[in-house]
């Protein structure tokens, strides 16, 4: 009895929560698609963009129309589905009027369909993204390896579908992948940048790339640099407003740089060293280091005390 009223007051004490915060749940309305499926999406849409890598499926010029046909249609009537659900959603939640009847799901069809006539365009970027990976990688011993292996080109892979769904406005999906991809490679592209083709992002742990920053083409960003904004309070109510940096073509960042601001712009062929804060603009062809400061290195040998052996 006992454990019958506490479970009772466990549930009325949850209900109560639900009445005290509607802005974190979705509850008498339409569900919106699950956290899971659109993961799942985005990992067939993968599978589409390198065949016969992701998963271990045996294909051949037989079977390969059949397999595709079948995949695609598959992707588009889930991507669809979910796209009316986020789209119709949205509209409640800015208290607009209800659509029309039909609105959502022609919308909704129309940019799924164009999502899969974007993808023969999106593997060529990807080649050449994979190409700069693989020219710039000395350990790289193989194009399929890096996209089997490399965290960066999952990520880039990812960034590049969810940012075709941000240019059409669509909520909450661009974001749930981009933090799927996050929470598994350590690489946060806000879905909003816009990233050019043949970029490498290598090792990739602890790298940031903020909604408003702009990289162009063979740039090169190593583990842990941020592209990142100037306090955000400032613009909050301005979410187009420019506060993330932009990076000229063929740049090298590496490992620890943090570039901020909007204004500030990378010119093309700059390198910029490792752990260096930048928050001005630098011609094309600069050079950007902390100056290296007094060290002092000491061996160590059984039974003698540490020596200095250079500085």
């Amino acid at each position: 009895m006992q454990t019958e009223l506490r479970l009772r007051k466990a549930v009325d004490a949850l209900l109560d929560s639900y009445h005290s915060h509607p802005e974190i749940q979705s509850i008498g309305c339409t569900g919106l698609p699950a956290r899971e499926s659109i993961v799942q999406l985005a990992n067939d849409l993968q599978v589409l963009l390198f065949p016969g890598l992701l998963r271990q499926e045996q294909l051949d010029a037989i079977s390969l129309p059949y397999w595709l046909g079948q995949k695609s249609a598959s992707i588009f009537y889930r991507l669809r589905d979910y796209l009316e659900q986020v789209i119709c959603w949205q509209s409640r939640q800015e208290g607009l009027p209800r659509p029309p009847v039909g609105a959502c799901s022609e919308r909704a069809e129309e940019i799924s369909l164009n999502l899969l006539e974007t993808l023969p365009e999106m593997r060529e970027v990807l080649a050449e993204d994979v190409e700069a990976t693989f020219a710039g990688d000395p350990a790289a011993n193989d194009r399929k390896e890096i996209v089997l292996a490399y965290p960066g080109i999952h990520a880039l892979s990812i960034y590049r579908i969810a940012h075709f769904l941000h240019n059409y406005e669509i909520p909450l999906m661009p974001r749930i992948l981009s933090e799927h991809v996050h929470s598994l490679t350590g690489i946060d592209i806000n879905p909003g940048a816009w990233i050019g083709r043949g970029v490498m992002v290598d090792h990739g742990t602890g790298i940031v790339i903020g909604g408003t920053a702009v990289i162009h083409d063979q740039v090169r960003i190593y583990q842990g640099v941020t592209l990142g904004a100037f306090s955000p309070i400032q613009h909050k109510n301005e979410p187009h407003f420019k506060r993330h940096p932009t990076i000229e073509r063929e740049t090298i960042i590496y490992a620890g740089a943090t570039i901020l601001g909007g204004s500030t712009v990378v010119g093309a062929r700059s390198i910029i060293g490792g752990n260096v804060w930048l928050t001005q603009s630098v011609p094309p062809d600069s050079r950007v280091y902390i100056q290296e400061p007094g060290q002092q290195c000491t061996e160590v040998r059984a039974g003698l005390e540490m020596r200095p052996t250079g500085t």
